[in-house]
């Protein structure tokens, strides 16, 4: 969006956002002319990063206008461009600064000088200015004063324009870069799941049914035939096909949208999101599986901390807003996922009798056989934790879902003690937001597993092996996953924006999603 050309006689420091042309070599080093060095920062945050000692002329820059301060004789124009949290301040002659309205997309020529005000190193003297895309400032609804998170969620077209939102997602950009880092020097193999599928992953029911309009408008009288021939909803997870495609390729990744149709309105749940999936083919132990979630977290926090965007998250500025965690609190949560060589495990039944133990009064009373409530998760994350992340491991198998594996006690305790070999990762603060476990990869066990949750596997070599019948919820496929060398396999799977919000200190899910949308609304 930003360019800047500069000729100059000495050297200028090297800073990562600028690219250096050199000339030709026809006239780079002649004796008739002077050796020079173009420098061309893409962006507005590269121009911030050089601070030249004398003044640069005919230099362009391009941004929106994010404030504007009209003197008798100057505007002073706060420049922004999503590259930076910081605004470029231009100094624009009053006679020039005709069509500079907040939200005006313009382009500027001037000289980057160093600045005589405080607040900044150098501004740009501009000579001309020129409107791109004009903007009705009467109408603009975004301001720079203090704005709620919930009146600019009812903006998701506009709200990424606000330079914290804006960090925001350079920084999920960023994450994003260091988990394909990450995996591709572990040779995991990157993914594309389906967004449509015959089959629920979880079992719960919630999930959005896909109907085309004929499908929609069927009577009795005009019926019409499912699109698909079978009914279709939209992916809840991308574990069951990474499952079939682990054993394709081995060891498999996947960062892709999933949907869940519950109908809540919290701070913790999107109706649309984005699931971190990963599964470990010819893994024996979950143990496998944990130390993969726990590198992979530990590669993000000690690959990007030096980054300037993790910088301009944990900056304390005066214009913060109050809506976000501290940056104490912040900064320590990237402390606590490198500060312990190995994060805590305990499992859920050592949870449990922590929390009978405990010298508080929990809304919910903590029962083995019963899921973890939000005030027990984070009672375990502190008291156990610390500051780090916690695995809670071996959940009761009657409150998890069915692909999971019996765990290996299971022979010695009543059924109504079964576990199954799987975990839950707690953060402290915030609570649950990763899990995973080791796949149940043996047929007989699964399909008792699939009867025992109220499903039918109906496999053929039970009483009717001459009659196939195709299985509820349309997982015959995944049956015969197991049937045809299945080796022991396990995966997890992580909330993407949950992780944003913990990393960010951005108190709501809703707030690290760019077009979010959660039960009741969907806006654009």
């Amino acid at each position: 969006m930003s360019a800047l050309f500069m000729r100059t006689r000495g050297a200028w420091p090297r800073t990562n956002p600028t690219r250096f042309i050199i000339p030709s070599a026809s006239s780079a080093f002649s004796a008739s002319s002077r050796a020079s060095i173009s420098l061309s920062p893409v962006n507005i945050s590269g121009l911030l990063a050089l601070e030249p000692s004398e003044p640069v002329e005919d230099v362009n820059i391009q941004g929106y206008v994010r404030s504007i301060r009209a003197q008798k004789h100057h505007h002073f124009v706060a420049l922004g461009d999503g590259s930076s949290l910081k605004s470029l301040q231009a100094v624009v002659p009053a006679d020039k600064a005709e069509g500079l309205t907040v939200g005006a997309a313009v382009c500027l020529n001037g000289t980057w000088t160093p600045s005589q005000g405080r607040g900044q190193s150098h501004e740009l003297q501009v000579s001309q200015a020129t409107v791109l895309g004009p903007c009705d400032a009467k109408t603009f609804p975004i301001q720079k004063k203090y704005q709620t998170p919930e009146f600019l969620r009812t903006l998701p077209h506009l709200r990424p324009r606000i330079p914290f939102n804006s960090t925001v997602l350079r920084f999920r950009s960023e994450v994003i870069a260091s988990l394909t880092r990450f995996f591709n020097l572990r040779e995991f193999v990157q993914t594309h799941t389906p967004i449509l599928t015959a089959s629920d992953c979880e079992g719960a029911g919630e999930v959005f049914h896909i109907l085309t309009e004929k499908e929609r408008s069927a009577s009795a009288a005009n019926p019409q035939k499912p699109f698909f021939r079978k009914h279709v909803y939209t992916t809840v997870s991308a574990q069951l096909h990474l499952e079939a495609l682990s054993q394709a390729l081995g060891n498999v990744w996947t960062l892709s949208p999933t949907f869940r149709a519950e109908q809540s309105d919290t701070p913790r749940h999107l109706s649309e999101f984005y699931m971190l999936e990963a599964e470990l083919s010819f893994a024996d132990s979950q143990n496998a599986v944990m130390n993969l979630v726990e590198d992979m977290l530990k590669f993000i926090a000690s690959s990007l901390r030096g980054s300037a965007v993790v910088g301009e998250l944990l900056s304390s500025t005066s214009d913060r807003s109050p809506d976000l965690a501290t940056t104490d609190q912040v900064a320590q949560r990237w402390r606590g996922l490198t500060q312990r060589d190995i994060w805590p495990r305990i499992t859920y039944t050592e949870a449990i009798k922590l929390l009978e133990s405990a010298d508080v009064s929990f809304s919910h009373k903590p029962s083995w056989g019963k899921d973890l409530h939000t005030e027990h998760e984070k009672f375990i994350a502190t008291k156990v934790g610390g500051y780090s992340p916690v695995f809670v491991t071996d959940y009761p198998r009657v409150i998890k879902p069915f692909y999971m594996k019996a765990g290996e006690a299971d022979s010695f305790e009543s059924p109504s003690r079964a576990t199954v070999e799987c975990f839950d990762l707690l953060v402290p603060e915030f609570c649950e937001i990763a899990g995973g476990s080791m796949r149940e990869h043996r047929l007989e066990q699964l399909a008792e597993s699939m009867r025992a949750h109220g499903l039918n596997p109906s496999p053929p070599s039970e009483s009717h092996p001459d009659t196939p019948q195709e299985p509820d919820n349309n997982l015959s496929w995944y049956l015969n996953l197991r049937r045809w060398g299945c080796p022991p396999h396990g995966g997890f799977g992580l909330g993407f924006d949950r992780l944003m919000c913990y990393l960010t200190g951005v108190q709501t899910i809703h707030d690290t999603a760019a077009f979010p949308r959660w039960y009741g609304r969907c806006d654009c």
